[in-house]
């Protein structure tokens, strides 16, 4: 197992924000070798098929206690399929928060769907006072996003979703490993999704999953993952199956599936590890005083990979941000963190142009206008929207914690910041 930590010195105090890279070992290298020396790198045929995305999708249903779980080849493509297997098409809305990543926008939209943004509260997370207030006879779903690594007020949103009689998907993408008081995120909602890309918390490189318990939910996203139809017990495609439809085919290789299926193994040390140093940067950065760290409805349950600090204005954020990295917290040239919440890129709504200008997928202007979607006609995007978001994230200071970080330069971080917090009268 490789857990090196790359050269860490007072010109860059974090290491690259890419957790389970740092675990890529001989595990993962043996899976990958035995899928490429049986020459069958597709996962339905081949000369001496290996079945590691088979043994990665029994591996989550039974840790989240699903009945279906479906690779594919991208957490985006996660996210369409999910969509697509909730039935959300023009007419429709879907409600999600405004911290979020531009792919859960794209996935609405391409649907024909219509997005309607929801205030985020102190977890970062969905606000569901302004999620209930903002439900309607439209609302298809209400992707529930656990966004930096932690869960919100999930079971108030399941509650709200199940009264409603709204599906809820869980964006999981970001927090793959965590729960709420012992329970896996991403087997709370009607479907959830993961990413397995570079920068989650275990990687393929690129790949995604869907999960669901109901039937007909797990079927279609099956079907829409594959060539639109179910497959049968010997893995053929089956058109007198119960579901006929288009499929996008968004497989996972054997070859993703292999090295996922060993970081799958180790999980669990990934998000512990994590979490200890995300702990301790909380436990000091929490002693400046004005600070106030992430609301975190279950500790324990968070998988660790951000810290999220919110200072009294922005400009004293601005200032910590600009004094600290100065001082060497921040990560190599091709990271990012430490840095103010407001240039966290496509994460923020407002920073999605294509989102704001109401950028159609086609010539056409679809979603936008679709003679369906009329009831979205004066639905605005830019900044100041989401008011309560916009508060919070131009005083908030965002830091990844990979499994690399150090006690030792978690203290030296601590240090730093309490010292410039100190210059700028935090004291």
């Amino acid at each position: 197992m490789t857990t090196d930590n790359p050269a860490i010195t007072e010109e860059f105090l974090i290491p690259f924000e890419w957790p389970g890279s740092y675990y890529i070992g001989e595990e993962e290298i043996e899976a990958v070798n035995k899928v490429l020396l049986a020459r069958s790198p597709y996962r339905f045929y081949g000369h001496d098929l290996q079945h590691y995305a088979d043994k990665v999708e029994n591996y989550f249903k039974e840790r989240l206690g699903r009945k279906y779980a479906v690779l594919v080849n991208s957490g985006t493509g996660a996210l369409s399929t999910a969509m697509m297997a909730a039935d959300v098409g023009p007419g429709d809305e879907v409600l999600l928060p405004g911290y979020f990543w531009v792919a859960c926008l794209s996935a609405v939209i391409r649907c024909g769907g219509i997005p309607r943004l929801v205030e985020i509260d102190d977890t970062f997370t969905m606000d569901p006072d302004d999620l209930e207030r903002k439900i309607t006879p439209r609302t298809k779903a209400v992707l529930l996003v656990h966004m930096s690594g932690a869960c919100g007020n999930v079971e108030r949103i399941v509650e709200i979703c199940k009264r409603h009689n709204v599906l809820l998907i869980e964006d999981t993408a970001q927090a793959n490993g965590a729960s709420f008081h012992g329970k896996p995120l991403g087997s709370f909602g009607d479907l959830g999704i993961y990413s397995f890309q570079y920068n989650k918390n275990i990687t393929a490189g690129e790949g995604g999953m869907v999960v669901a318990s109901d039937d007909m939910l797990g079927k279609r996203a099956w079907a829409y993952h594959d060539v639109g139809y179910t497959r049968n017990e010997a893995g053929r495609v089956d058109t007198t199956g119960p579901v006929k439809t288009w499929g996008q085919c968004t497989h996972m290789s054997e070859v993703s599936a292999a090295l996922l299926y060993a970081q799958t193994q180790k999980l669990d040390l990934i998000t512990a590890t994590m979490r200890a140093r995300n702990q301790q940067l909380y436990a000091g950065l929490s002693q400046i005083p004005g600070a106030k760290p992430r609301r975190l409805v279950d500790p324990a349950g968070d998988s660790g990979p951000f810290v999220l600090m919110t200072y009294p204005t922005a400009e004293i954020a601005q200032k910590l941000v600009e004094m600290t990295r100065a001082a060497g917290v921040r990560p190599g040239p091709r990271g990012a963190s430490n840095i103010r919440m407001t240039d966290w890129g496509l994460h923020i709504y407002y920073n999605n142009v294509s989102l704001v200008e109401k950028q159609g997928v086609n010539s056409a202007g679809r979603p936008w206008s679709d003679p369906l979607n009329e009831f979205a006609k004066d639905y605005q995007y830019g900044k100041g929207l989401l008011p309560q978001m916009d508060d919070l994230i131009e005083r908030s200071v965002m830091m990844t914690v990979p499994p690399a970080l150090t006690p030792e330069t978690c203290d030296r971080i601590i240090e730093i910041y309490q010292d410039c917090a100190a210059k700028l009268g935090l004291k």
